[in-house]
Order: C-alpha cells, then sequence, then structure tokens
C-alpha cells in the first residue's frame, strides 16, 4: 500500500506473502502486482486524455467512425461514442467470455465488436470490459500506435519506470501469483495477466493487463493531484475525473469512477474525488480537495477468486487511513 498527503509520500508499506503458503516469498515495497482493471484508469483513460487534448479524440465521435466493423447489425451501435465507452453507458454489457470463442487477437476482437447491445446507448451504466476492449482498438486506431507502446513512452513521464504490459519472463517468479486456472489454460497464473480475454489478447488489452508497485502508482496520483502536468493539462484532467451528469444516478467519469455512498473509497472521500478497482484486488483513489490518495495492491483472487472479503476490508482500510491522516499537519 501507497499514501500521499499534501505532496508527501508518508506510507509506502508491505505486508504478509505471496500465498497462503507461509514457504511463499514476502510482498516487498517493489513487488509487482497485477493492476487489472487499473488499466483502464491509468493506461487507456491517459492515452484518451493526451489524444483528446491533442486534437486527435473528439469525445462525441461515433464509435464506428474508427471501427467500421463495430456498426454490423443492431443500427443502435451507430449512436455509441467514445465518450458513452469511457463513462460505462454504451449499452454493452459488462463481461462476455469471448476467450471461450477465440483463440487469437484478431478472433477475440471480432467477437468483441459484435458483441449485442443490452440497453440503449446513453440510457444506463453498466461497468464494462467490453466497452474497454473497444475503445483500446479505437484510440490505437486513432494514435496510430498500441496501447502497450503508448505506455511505454508515457508511463514515465507520470512517475511510473517500473509498471508495463507482460512482465519479461525473467521477473514472473517475483510477482504475486493471482489464480490457479485449473479450466482455461490449466496452469498457475504467475507474472501474466490474470484476465482471460486480455490473455487472449497477447496481455495488453484497453480493460487489463497492467503490472505495477505501489510506489509507481502513488507517483501517478501525486501528479494527478498536481493537475497531471507535464503529460495531462489540469483543464484536461479535471473534464475526464468530473462525474457525468449522465445517465441518471451515474457515478461514472470518463474513465474513471467517483465517491458515492455506499462506496468501495470509504466514507471519507470528497466529492471531487476519483479512482478505480482492479478485479484481482487492486484500487487507487485520488482526494484533490483533501490532496491525498490511496493505492491498496492485492492479489486476492488467488488461488480462485472466491474470496470476497476485501469487499468488507477496504472501506474500513480506507477509513482508517483518512482517520489517522486528520491528525496530521
Amino acid at each position: 500500500m501507497a499514501v500521499t498527503f499534501k505532496g508527501r509520500l508518508v506510507a509506502l508499506k508491505a505486508v504478509g506473502r505471496f500465498t497462503y503458503d507461509p514457504r511463499s516469498p514476502e510482498i516487498t515495497v517493489d513487488t509487482r502486482f497485477d493492476l487489472a482493471s487499473l488499466s483502464k484508469a491509468i493506461a487507456t483513460t491517459s492515452m484518451a486524455m493526451v489524444l483528446y487534448q491533442g486534437g486527435f479524440l473528439d469525445l462525441d465521435m461515433p464509435v464506428v467512425a474508427a471501427v467500421p466493423e463495430f456498426g454490423t447489425g443492431d443500427a443502435r451501435r451507430r449512436e455509441v461514442t467514445v465518450r458513452m465507452l469511457l463513462a460505462h453507458s454504451s449499452g454493452l454489457p459488462a463481461y462476455e467470455k469471448l476467450f471461450l470463442q477465440a483463440r487469437t487477437p484478431d478472433q477475440l476482437l471480432s467477437r468483441a465488436f459484435l458483441v449485442p447491445l443490452a440497453a440503449d446507448p446513453g440510457t444506463v451504466a453498466v461497468y464494462s470490459d467490453i466497452g474497454f476492449i473497444v475503445l483500446g482498438v479505437v484510440l490505437a486506431r486513432l494514435a496510430d500506435e498500441r496501447l502497450d507502446e503508448f505506455c511505454y513512452r508515457h508511463l514515465p513521464v507520470l512517475g511510473m519506470p517500473d509498471t508495463l504490459f507482460n512482465p519479461p519472463a525473467r521477473c514472473r517468479a517475483s510477482i504475486p501469483p493471482t489464480a490457479d486456472d485449473r479450466t482455461f489454460r490449466k496452469r498457475i497464473i504467475q507474472g501474466e495477466v490474470q484476465d482471460e480475454n486480455a490473455s487472449v489478447l497477447g496481455g495488453v488489452a484497453g480493460h487489463a493487463g497492467l503490472f505495477g508497485p505501489a510506489r509507481d502508482l502513488a507517483h501517478f496520483a501525486h501528479t494527478m493531484l498536481l493537475g497531471g502536468q507535464p503529460l495531462i493539462l489540469p483543464e484536461t484532467l479535471s473534464l475526464f475525473t468530473r462525474r457525468e451528469s449522465t445517465p441518471d444516478g451515474t457515478s461514472r467519469a470518463l474513465g474513471w469512477d467517483t465517491a458515492s455512498q455506499p462506496s468501495q473509497s470509504g466514507k471519507y472521500f470528497s466529492p471531487r474525488s476519483f479512482g478505480h478497482l482492479g478485479y484481482t484486488g487492486t484500487s487507487l483513489w485520488i482526494d484533490p480537495e483533501r490532496q491525498f490518495s490511496l493505492t491498496l495492491l492485492t492479489n486476492r483472487t488467488w488461488p480462485d477468486s472466491k474470496n470476497q472479503a476485501i469487499k468488507q476490508v477496504r472501506p474500513k482500510f480506507h477509513d482508517a487511513i483518512v482517520e489517522a491522516l486528520q491528525h496530521e499537519k
């Protein structure tokens, strides 16, 4: 875990071991974790922000302008915009096991482009991995650059030199395992992306794939608290982290979530806060009003994703940290 407060890194702690086996390696402050859906905010949304402020991305452009294959069949698909993908209001469903029908990246993307809409575009907010898979392709085509290539150029600027897609084989033993996959890949998943759809996509996808340590996320959060500079303009960051006004009741910003009640962020984060969760047990929350950020990285999916205790632990942990900081000057 890592905590920044008023421009300082006030906590960087590691607790526990890779697995429940007392002989497994100890976690250190340099341990990289599978960041899962934090990739949506850190990688994909950062790329969208850079393209937007550079004039390469119109948030209200239809997705079919960049990905014509997405417009097949249902006429409503032509109404889906990039903004809707970022805000999870495209009408696409939350998740599909595309990996069961595809064995190559091209096959999986072809199926992602054809996933039926579950609702009219813009009418409901449903957190969607499928939407971010499509978004990753949109951005890559607009930039003529893969998502991982963009990140290798820009993440070090955001204070993340040790965050990457597809860790080299020599590094995998130093990364906590996330699953004992006995059904799909039929091996222990360690140092490769836990998400099966991202795995078929070669470990690089708009919705998942990044690996990194808590220190890097703290540096990223500090950069966001400074307004995103030098890479991201303050006005761009403000636009993307402000809660959307539609659909009714949404807590989503563009690529980010915002604090609501009840929330996994706990009860103290201000209305200006923004953050994200990851399926593997990762989270990052940033509060510009309090000048505070909190990173929590775990591999709660080991060995089989059944343990849901983090849903109770995470908000209480966040609340305890904020309460402790109230005594800081």
